[in-house]
């Protein structure tokens, strides 16, 4: 559990620091045609979370039927990283946004992939 706080304290430091201190507007499309949406601290926190806490239950099951988990769920996880990536890349408003949110999905990752298997 601390793995997943600490990868969503990571994600809000992130944005803390690329927001409130830098001045940096995080905006995203959510989808193609719809307006720009401010990307917020708690969108960040709630986002981050549910992902480590679906990259911790998958863990969780794996360990329970493959004695290869945790390099089954590194794969896994480095995939859907590389997936996730399109968001930021695609529907991010400015390259300041498209940086910062990149970045952030990268820390999270990291904390993730590199935290998780190691529990």
């Amino acid at each position: 559990m601390l793995v997943v706080i600490g990868a969503s304290v990571a994600a809000l430091a992130g944005w803390d620091l690329a927001v409130p201190v830098g001045g940096a507007d995080l905006s995203a499309r959510m989808g193609a045609g719809t307006d720009p949406q401010p990307v917020g601290p708690v969108a960040v926190v709630v986002a981050s979370l549910l992902v480590g806490l679906a990259g911790w239950a998958l863990l969780a099951v794996l360990e329970r039927f493959t004695p290869r988990a945790a390099r089954i769920w590194t794969i896994v996880a480095l995939i859907v990283l590389a997936l996730s990536l399109l968001g930021p890349l695609g529907n991010a408003v400015g390259l300041a946004a498209t940086l910062v949110l990149t970045a952030m999905h990268l820390v999270v990752g990291a904390v993730l992939v590199t935290g998780l298997p190691r529990r």
